[in-house]
């Protein structure tokens, strides 16, 4: 199982957010080049990194942060926020992005997310944020009537082979993981499923390594330390 260490961007800086909520923000490091490399010094071996702004303006917009972190680090990094075209796509593998992360186009434009598979294999993976069983899309500001599952059927029919699953309502909370939910699906669809909000100790990465799910994104906990990442991560790899 792999750890995936958050690292959210907003405005240049790395912040988090509680449920997505933009007027609940903590500002951890206005330098998001420290972070990585802080969390790559203590054993992660790929980041996560999600573009707040470009999830909200629905196209990236901290580009300039996310290259000052793969100049800085030597392991993958994948990313995602307000990707809806290919030429997005693309213009962040060329920057040096292991892979990209699509989501609300996936709901609203599935014969994209289809032609980037084709175009650009297993760098493409889908990003599901759910709320109450419904997919939520633009920053999570909207709700659809897409379910979870319905939506995962599509997407690996699409080529998918890699989907991270946020429980947006134990997002930055710190309530811990259902990882079941999370088991449940990566069996229903037959994709790899990392798991994403609410992870708080390493009773849950236990959990989630019991459960069988590819990977798993850790975000407030290790910020706040109620985490150690790289005891973590040696649960993760034994």
């Amino acid at each position: 199982m792999i750890i995936f260490p958050a690292i959210d961007l907003r405005g240049g800086k790395c912040v988090r957010l509680i449920q997505g909520d933009f007027d609940k923000e903590t500002v951890y490091s206005d330098d998001p080049t420290t972070t990585a490399l802080k969390w790559q010094a203590m054993g992660a071996k790929f980041l996560h990194v999600v573009d707040l702004d470009g999830a909200r303006a629905g196209s990236p917009q901290n580009l300039d942060a996310i290259k000052s972190i793969l100049d800085a680090v030597n392991i993958p990094i994948e990313v995602g926020g307000g990707i809806r075209t290919l030429d997005d796509v693309e213009k962040l593998l060329t920057l040096g992005v292991r892979r990209v992360i699509l989501g609300s186009v996936a709901v609203e434009n599935i014969s994209l997310v289809a032609a980037a598979v084709k175009r650009f294999g297993d760098k493409i993976v889908v990003g599901i944020d759910a709320r109450g069983g419904f997919v939520a899309v633009h920053g999570w500001k909207k709700s659809s009537n897409v379910t979870v599952d319905k939506l995962a059927r599509e997407i690996v029919a699409a080529g998918v082979q890699t989907i991270i699953y946020t429980d947006i309502s134990k997002d930055g909370m710190l309530s811990g993981v259902n990882a079941s939910t999370f088991a449940k699906l990566q069996k229903s669809s037959g994709a790899a499923v990392v798991a994403s909000g609410g992870v708080r100790s390493l009773e849950d990465i236990q959990a989630l390594k019991a459960a069988g799910v590819a990977g798993v994104i850790v975000g407030k906990a290790i910020y706040t330390g109620s985490l150690d990442l790289a005891a973590a991560i040696a649960i993760a790899e034994a």
